[in-house]
């Protein structure tokens, strides 16, 4: 079986049916409906039920909400999908109802990177309230929050546990592996012969747990199988580890509030190729470091797997500040960028955080025409800026460049790479309004 995850959506939903027509095994997701409805789509089963050892398992299927501001939405277009938290306390009694001993959740939402201290901080005040969420629900808040899951199994955040996370109060196990197949999760449940319930488990290794990795360099190669894959690798790699310039030093993807080194690198790509006077990327747009030394088309491969195009478009100062303001309002965490410099402030109310902003080296102007660089990922309104889709199709230009080019031909021509944190993007609680911003603001109260 196999749940349904964010990237599933990278294609057509046609093309995603075309491809699920050729599984051999159920596709699960409980809360993936036909839009407009509350019909499940015809590709997906709600749950399963197995027998093994005399032991009767449901398990329920569940995909990630975040999904809707993650892809396309030329893709999604005919898809809702509905909150995990109560999918799962509506199909939980269903298949209960069907005489099973045990539930299992397989679901595509994880455990958080930090897992005790991520507890602490949604749970230490007892406080299990709903709140205003920006993203979906982990794995962590359902098992603590949905009753009666005996073992959920977790993906889609990439890290691996190598112990099973136990909520202290349902005491819901979570089994959760790394990312890209790097690793078989593996768990020996004990099962009481009288109460059908769980009473332990055993794990196969004492330092890594229930994770068994499968490295190539663990396991000895089927040769007629490696002999067809190498094959077909070499023709998909041709030019990949061609070297195209050098770094000077690590490029991180370590995170100084909404700023990394990757994504400055990127950001500046993107004006590289555009001319533009600035440039924004999600926080989730990047994926790797690039290593001291050589660096290759695989490397920025790596930092850039998808195929987003670069795109500008032309906005007014006024919209361009709301289009930073969003993603500081509320919980959201910011943007990559360059071209600019931005001071914000999370002690004032949203939409009126920014207390410094500048622009191609000058204070910004609220009725200044700027020429902006992004995606055609954010341009369709993901990562929440919904506000980009009314940008009329006559203020964008789009270049028909993958971003991953352009990020090639910036590190050609700027080699050797040297790439710092500095003061484009600051968060300082104590800050207060520039001069120049607030004059720039009056101006838009006085109209």
């Amino acid at each position: 079986m196999m749940v349904l995850g964010n990237h599933e959506y990278d294609v057509s939903e046609e093309r995603l049916q075309e491809v699920l027509s050729q599984a051999e095994f159920p596709i699960l997701a409980c809360n993936i409906v036909r839009k407009g409805t509350d019909e499940l789509v015809d590709y997906v089963e709600p749950y399963i039920i197995m027998k093994k050892m005399g032991v009767k398992i449901g398990i329920i299927g569940l995909s990630t909400t975040d999904t809707a501001k993650m892809s396309f939405p030329e893709n999604i277009k005919n898809v809702e999908f509905l909150n995990a938290k109560k999918s799962l306390e509506k199909w939980i009694p269903i298949v209960k109802a069907k005489g099973v001993d045990l539930l299992f959740v397989a679901g595509h939402m994880g455990l958080p990177y930090d897992g005790q201290d991520a507890y602490d901080r949604m749970y230490k005040n007892n406080d299990d309230s709903e709140q205003e969420r920006n993203w979906g629900y982990n794995a962590m808040e359902l098992a603590h929050e949905v009753e009666g899951i005996d073992v959920f199994f977790a993906g889609h955040i990439h890290v691996g546990y190598a112990q099973p996370w136990e909520d202290p109060v349902t005491h819901t196990l979570v089994l959760q592996g790394y990312a890209y197949g790097s690793n078989v999760g593996h768990i020996t449940l004990n099962i009481d012969e009288e109460t059908k319930s769980i009473s332990g488990y055993e794990l196969p290794t004492y330092d890594d747990g229930s994770l068994i990795t499968v490295f190539e360099d663990e396991f000895i190669a089927v040769p007629e199988i490696a002999d067809t894959l190498e094959y077909y690798q070499k023709l998909a790699e041709k030019g990949m580890d061609e070297v195209i310039g050098v770094a000077e030093d690590q490029i991180s993807t370590r995170d100084v509030d909404a700023q990394s080194e990757i994504g400055n690198l990127v950001c500046q790509a993107m004006i590289y190729a555009t001319d533009a006077d600035f440039a924004f990327l999600n926080l989730g747009g990047v994926r790797s470091d690039i290593q001291k030394g050589p660096i290759t088309y695989r490397d920025v491969f790596n930092v850039m797997p998808f195929d987003n195009q670069v795109i500008t478009f032309e906005a007014s100062g006024e919209f361009l500040k709301r289009i930073i303001e969003m993603r500081v309002s509320g919980a959201h965490h910011g943007l990559r960028i360059a071209g600019g410099k931005v001071v914000y402030s999370r002690e004032r109310e949203d939409y009126d955080r920014i207390t410094k902003l500048e622009i191609g080296g000058e204070p910004w102007r609220a009725d200044k025409t700027y020429t902006v660089a992004t995606t055609n990922f954010l341009m369709q309104g993901n990562a929440g800026l919904t506000m980009l889709t009314k940008v009329p199709e006559k203020d964008i230009t789009r270049y028909e460049k993958d971003l991953r080019d352009a990020i090639v031909d910036y590190i050609r021509k700027h080699s050797p790479i040297n790439i710092k944190i500095d003061d484009r993007w600051i968060r300082d609680d104590n800050s207060e309004k520039t001069k120049e911003l607030q004059k720039e603001l009056r101006k838009l109260n006085s109209k």
